[in-house]
């Protein structure tokens, strides 16, 4: 009968006691506010284009030659996210895809991610109580020396050990068992706004992960898109490079017998030595950069060098796109991942400025426990076992030396550091995405005159094959007319890997359509 009452006039007024607590704690934290500044996206650039007068709407065309199609820029067009599909090509569409999946970096890219998204979780976590439990049994042996009882007393709940041997001391003094459990909870209300401040913080830096992510995938896109047209470039170089030998050599071994028989002079001899010399020089830079080529292909799909398979990029695998979206300048922040990332990081530092702030303003806390003691489990909750207090504290700084002073300061110049990137940032993208459009008009222009001077250079070595043939020129004129050609035909390949490489930097440049994605 008196430990049934005991629970239920015990267990009844804890309770109440940690639900008083629950409400104070729920009522600091509704009344709190947030200290520091409130952020504001910063608004976009008025930029009415990329140029100080409107740009063509379109490039020059080279008929006739591969790559050689005009490029429409679709004003306001909104970029795809497999924007490499337009290339035509599924063995670079499968590289690609490769590359996103076995990238190390991309992976790290998430992971960091995934970090920043646990550890905003993990802020959050401050704005609840912590509630933990303890369980504590205890023996001990009091000596039986320090006076009060004496030895042989019985005492409550405790077993007694009387001195058998007054040579023993161990044998003499109290030995008892104590028990304590107990739950106990604590809280730190957000009056001022701290905890929300570093969730804010702490949630813009995920952002920041999340925008690097973003910059990370399509800039691999780009890379390997880039490589594979530097190694089809590179083929078509080494094989006109080849031929450019092979026609020297020929010229040479005419030269030589034309002086061994005195219809040349040595010094013609000497010129043709020195234009293979040249044309030699050129191979081994070639085959040196097609390999480095390949070994970067192999590194941004995840392989290693010793990978066996050849990636065989050339030209005609590849499709020029024409029809190229360009964003508004209104629209390049919200799309350009860099961008997005450094507004977040400003972002984050405006947060922190109102943790400065927070710090050094009074600190509240909140302690409430209930439990119960006795020298037996079975009596920890009966009438006299059971406890509870409550606990409040307020805390504020009064001398540290101008610690949390410059603190404030700091963030204070953090934001502002932060706020100076985030507008060179915008500035380097808008100036990118121009110097990648004036780049397309002008390799339309370079590939149009490099695709007619290919056609000069090859109607001159018909016309020169054709007097070779009829007996009007001799041998040597038609191999300089090869030649000349050759030299013409390295022009033309350079040029038509420049329209495919910075095709692929507007897709950069325009934010990759990474917002594209969950369309796909």
């Amino acid at each position: 009968m008196s430990r049934a009452s005991g629970r239920r006039s015990i267990f009844p007024r804890w309770r109440d006691g940690v639900l008083r607590v629950c409400a104070w704690a729920m009522t600091a934290l509704l009344a709190g506010c947030a200290v520091g500044p409130d952020y504001h996206p910063p608004a976009a650039p008025h930029a009415r284009g990329y140029a100080p007068a409107p740009m063509p709407p379109e490039t020059a065309a080279a008929p006739g030659v591969r790559a050689g199609a005009a490029q429409r820029f679709e004003m306001g067009g909104d970029v795809p996210y497999a924007w490499w599909t337009r290339f035509g090509s599924l063995r670079l569409d499968a590289l690609v895809a490769r590359a996103l999946r076995n990238n190390p970096n991309i992976s790290s890219a998430q992971s960091a991610l995934r970090q920043a998204t646990e550890m905003t979780a993990a802020q959050r976590g401050y704005y609840y109580p912590t509630v933990s439990a303890q369980f504590t049994p205890q023996r001990q042996l009091l000596a039986g020396n320090l006076g009060g009882n004496s030895p042989g007393i019985q005492g409550n709940g405790t077993i007694i050990q009387t001195c058998q041997n007054a040579n023993a001391p161990y044998n003499c003094g109290v030995t008892y068992n104590m028990y304590l459990s107990q739950l106990a909870v604590g809280f730190v209300p957000d009056v001022f706004g701290a905890n929300a401040r570093q969730v804010e913080s702490l949630q813009a830096q995920a952002d920041m992960a999340r925008f690097q992510m973003e910059a990370a995938t399509i800039t691999l896109a780009d890379n390997v898109v880039a490589a594979a047209v530097q190694e089809a470039a590179l083929r078509a170089q080494i094989v006109a490079t080849q031929r450019l030998v092979d026609a020297n050599a020929q010229s040479l071994r005419i030269l030589r017998a034309q002086f061994r028989l005195g219809y040349a002079m040595r010094a013609d001899v000497a010129a043709q030595e020195l234009a293979l010399a040249q044309a030699r020089q050129q191979l081994p830079p070639l085959r040196k950069q097609i390999e480095q080529t390949r070994d970067l292909l192999r590194a941004l799909v995840g392989d290693l060098p010793d990978a066996s398979g050849d990636t065989g990029f050339d030209f005609a695998v590849l499709r020029l796109p024409t029809d190229l979206p360009v964003s508004l300048p209104s629209r390049l922040v919200e799309q350009r991942p860099d961008v997005r990332a450094a507004e977040a990081q400003m972002h984050a530092a405006s947060a922190q400025v109102g943790v400065a702030i927070a710090a050094r303003l009074p600190q509240f806390s909140i302690d409430a426990a209930a439990g119960g003691i006795a020298s037996k489990i079975s009596q920890m909750y009966f009438t006299g076992g059971p406890f509870w207090v409550v606990t409040g504290n307020v805390a504020q700084t009064l001398f540290d030396g101008g610690t949390l002073k410059h603190h404030e300061r700091a963030a204070k110049a953090a934001l502002r550091q932060a706020q100076d990137q985030y507008r060179a940032t915008v500035v380097a993208a808008f100036q990118n995405v121009a110097d990648t459009l004036h780049a397309l008009q002008a390799d339309a222009d370079a590939l149009r005159a490099a695709a007619d001077a290919e056609r000069a250079a090859a109607a001159a070595l018909a016309v020169t094959q054709r007097q070779y043939d009829a007996g009007y020129v001799n041998r040597l004129a038609l191999l300089t007319a090869r030649q000349a050609h050759e030299q013409a035909v390295l022009g033309l390949v350079q040029a038509q890997a420049a329209r495919y490489t910075d095709t692929a930097a507007l897709f950069l440049a325009l934010g990759g359509g990474w917002w594209n994605r969950s369309a796909r």
